[in-house]
């Protein structure tokens, strides 16, 4: 059976349409962005960090966030390469230029642990 009401008809569109837009966004893949991730991440892993455990650098905050260990932790690069930094004072925030000491890199070496040193 068919329905007749305008309503019922307007509300299988709008479903259909929904539907149909999911099946398409899935069919095309990741967005542009995902895949410029992706590649950078490739990438990190098939050359030696810039950084050596312990030293120190200098780089600009691009985001605070929460890292696995629970706490707030400052995001930067060095030479692309992505540095969480603990321990960081309550006024640090994005667009800071900080100084960390690198402690330790993730299993794949495309990223490390460190620990704030200094404001710039």
């Amino acid at each position: 059976m068919i329905p007749s009401d305008p309503i019922v008809l307007g509300a299988v569109a709008v479903i259909a349409l929904l539907v149909l837009l999911t099946l398409v966004s899935r069919l095309r893949g990741p967005s542009g962005e995902a895949k410029e991730s992706k590649r950078a991440h490739d990438a990190a892993q098939e050359r030696d960090p810039p950084v050596e455990i312990g030293e120190t650098y200098e780089f600009g905050v691009t985001e605070l966030t929460d890292h696995h260990s629970g706490e707030e932790v400052a995001v930067g690069k060095v030479e692309g390469f992505v540095l969480f930094t603990e321990d960081i004072p309550g006024d640090v925030g994005k667009g800071d230029v900080i100084r960390a000491k690198v402690l330790s890199f993730n299993d794949g070496r495309t990223s490390a642990d460190a620990t704030f040193v200094t404001k710039a």
